[in-house]
């Protein structure tokens, strides 16, 4: 191991893109020096923002030396080049702050994990790094997403990019993730756009990096961050290192890298459209994989198991998971010859996933045919007073008008750039048959009393941003277009009934009703799961952990189900297969078919 002064003379010798090259075999950190007065309300703002800005070391006042990170240190030359920061200005380039020496006395160095430490291990791993391989300096952007605020420390995350063959993802991503250090794993993998980033070619710091065919970008939170935060601050004198001139540890990056976490990230495409992964834990994707096998029942031996696809609840959460604002379809008029016609499939499961993703903080509206709208009000009113939902829900209608409704509907001012809605979901909800008709399961068109929603779900699939979730329990409701032709072969009247309006993600159940359920629960699960969490807020501000009882209330429980229940009855909503009122679903029984699947489902969550 080189000792500290023959690296700072190694690297004076030589041109920095060389140099990060070569020594890309020792934990590196960035370097933020500033003023005592400051230092605590910035150690703050790194414990708020540990993802960018992991603390190595926070120094006393005047001390110049870091025995910690290396026996024989001197901060006021030991990186390649500096920046001078005056009142949040840029003043000048150094090569060393010798000359600062009386002020130092004064000042607290701040050494921040560095993300060029772990490409040793992506390497060593057969993960190519291009900012290596083509010897330049990785890309370092500035995002549209603002870091917890602490003090008079405020500004943007910054993030560095490294273009990663697609098929080594979730090796990069495990490999990375337990280096907390050294910003541990990704903040986003996929388009820049959904970070704020509009050019990839135009990095703010260090060089625009070539990518291959078949890379992805992946962004990591970046310790330049830090002076981000110092130029907003405008401290009247601060210094930096510049960025790609890190200060270089005496500490290998294997002795940085172990760790004893085994429950590693997973990683899952969940848009092309923009192009958008997630991750989510091990244990999280096993629980959600096991509520998926609970719902996939079929205890009306109606085939439905053929239609099941593993993976689809798991993605249809992710993609929940980042969505700001969700609109959620319900409605399947089967008993034309009752008022109303609805059955009871379908508004309690719209109404478990609405009563989650609201106590996630997320925005929700509900849109039914323009002739079932008092009746759902009615239905939302009295959720609301019996606390089966927390707050209220906005029941709506779509009517097509023009050509152009959908997009009107969906986005704001009919611009596709601004959406109204990141997710559509529909849970049994009459869709619409290759023949333009609707039909129930009993091959009934029904045409005359649906409204056109599928309109929504059609435009979505052109609309970037926008993703669709399909709920149902017999192949012809909206969404399940995505399994028509096992429809066709494995469902009675099939070939006729089958739904050709298909969604991203098809989550197909024994009930419907089920699947809602499942839904629900599965964003308690990602929620609560450290790995998830910490993706989705990209590594900034505080863990949600804290909203855990609030989630948790907000969950299906029999009780809550079963007063729903009753409040369809007293609005004669029927069951879907016996037109009955009786305490049923389907022709299933509430008592012990429904209640038994629901306590299965919280008890597969809440272990």
């Amino acid at each position: 191991v080189f000792c500290l002064s023959n690296i700072s003379t190694f690297l004076n010798n030589f041109r920095l893109n060389v140099c990060l090259f070569i020594l890309t075999g020792f934990v590196q950190a960035n370097v933020i020096i500033m003023h005592k007065s400051f230092a605590d309300d910035f150690e703050k703002f790194c414990q708020a923002n540990d993802g960018p800005l992991p603390l190595l070391y926070r120094s006393k006042p005047g001390e110049w030396k870091c025995p910690f990170l290396s026996n024989s240190s001197d901060i006021r030359s030991d990186c390649l080049q500096y920046k001078k920061y005056e009142h949040g200005i840029s003043t000048g380039i150094m090569t060393n702050l010798k000359e600062y020496s009386e002020q130092f006395k004064d000042m607290v160095t701040f050494y921040l994990g560095c993300s060029f430490t772990f490409e040793k291990a992506l390497q060593k791993a057969g993960i190519p790094v291009r900012n290596v391989e083509q010897k330049c300096n990785v890309s370092m952007y500035k995002t549209a997403v603002p870091c917890c605020d602490t003090g008079c420390f405020h500004c943007n995350l910054i993030v560095t990019m490294r273009c990663i063959p697609k098929d080594k993802l979730k090796e990069c991503v495990q490999i990375t993730h337990p280096m907390k250090k050294s910003h541990g794993a990704p903040v986003h993998i996929g388009s820049s756009d959904l970070l704020g980033i509009k050019d990839l070619s135009s990095p703010e710091y260090g060089d625009a990096v070539q990518a291959h065919p078949g890379d992805v970008p992946v962004f990591w939170a970046c310790g330049v961050t830090g002076i981000e935060a110092i130029i907003n601050c405008k401290a009247p004198l601060a210094f930096t290192h510049s960025p790609g001139c890190m200060f270089i540890t005496d500490l290998e990056v294997e002795d940085n890298a172990s760790s004893n976490d085994k429950d590693l990230p997973e990683v899952y495409c969940i848009s092309q459209d923009p192009l958008h992964y997630s991750i989510a834990s091990t244990a999280a994707v096993k629980k959600i994989r096991c509520l998926e096998n609970i719902i996939a029942r079929d205890p009306g031996n109606r085939g439905v198991k053929h239609l099941f696809s593993q993976g689809e609840l798991l993605k249809a959460c992710l993609s929940l998971s980042h969505a700001k604002s969700v609109l959620i379809t319900t409605g399947f008029p089967t008993h034309f010859n009752y008022e109303p016609p609805e059955e009871n499939d379908g508004p309690p499961g719209a109404i478990a996933m609405a009563a989650l993703l609201k106590a996630m903080g997320k925005n929700v509206a509900i849109v039914t045919d323009q002739r079932a709208l008092d009746l759902n009000r009615k239905i939302i009113k009295e959720a609301v007073e019996q606390e089966i939902l927390q707050t209220t829900v906005p029941v709506i209608s779509y009517q097509s008008n023009s050509p152009d409704s959908a997009l009107q509907f969906l986005c704001e001012d009919g611009n596709p750039e601004k959406p109204r809605f990141n997710h559509l979901i529909a849970i049994e909800r009459a869709g619409m048959a290759a023949d333009g008709n609707y039909y129930n399961a009993r091959k009934v068109n029904i045409k005359h009393l649906v409204d056109p929603i599928d309109e929504l779900f059609i435009a979505a699939q052109t609309l970037p941003g926008i993703t669709t979730t399909g709920i149902g329990d017999g192949g012809n409701e909206l969404g399940m277009g995505k399994v028509k032709e096992a429809t066709k072969k494995h469902i009675k009247n099939g070939d006729v009934i089958a739904c050709d309006v298909e969604a991203d993600f098809a989550v197909v159940a024994g009930v419907a009703n089920w699947g809602g359920y499942a839904v629900a629960c599965g964003l308690y699960i990602l929620n609560t799961c450290e790995i998830h969490d910490r993706y989705v807020r990209k590594a900034i501000g505080y863990p949600k952990f804290s909203k855990y009882k609030n989630w948790a209330s907000a969950l299906p429980s029999v009780a809550k189900e079963e007063n729903l229940l009753k409040i369809l009855q007293r609005h004669c909503v029927r069951s879907g297969i016996t037109a009955s009122l009786a305490m049923e679903v389907d022709g299933l029984p509430f008592f012990d078919i429904h209640s038994n699947l629901i306590e299965r489902l919280r008890e597969e969550t809440l272990k």
